[in-house]
């Protein structure tokens, strides 16, 4: 097909595949979210500095999305630290899980964007 001249209802091959890389992203993000928040104490406070950790590295990129994956990624491992000790544990649970469920919807809205380009395409 010719990406130049796009047909009504046409989705440009770029934007189709930045929706599915989203939505798979998104939908792994969430399941990983809720994971991370069902885990006892010990091992979910590993987990949590090992994404915060790997999210920090990854919010000192130079590429602006992967900045925003890194701050993202930062937050929910500071997060399900957070929900294992102290005090914040009710507040901290809490947000980890309405983030989970925000990425679960992000990811359900993107695969059936996805979706519908690909059969737009066909």
């Amino acid at each position: 097909m010719n990406d130049i001249e796009p047909r009504g209802g046409y989705t440009p091959t770029g934007v189709l595949a930045k929706q599915g890389v989203t939505a798979i992203g998104s939908l792994i993000g969430g399941i990983g979210l809720l994971i991370a928040g069902a885990l006892p104490m010990v091992p979910g406070i590993i987990l949590g500095a090992v994404v915060g950790v790997v999210g920090i590295g990854a919010a000192m990129s130079k590429d602006r999305d992967d900045r925003k994956i890194g701050i993202l990624a930062a937050v929910a491992g500071g997060l399900t630290i957070l929900s294992k000790i102290g005090i914040v544990k009710p507040l901290a649970g809490t947000l980890l899980a309405i983030g989970a469920i925000g990425l679960l919807a992000a990811g359900i809205w993107n695969g059936i964007k996805f979706l519908k380009g690909l059969k737009n395409r066909a």
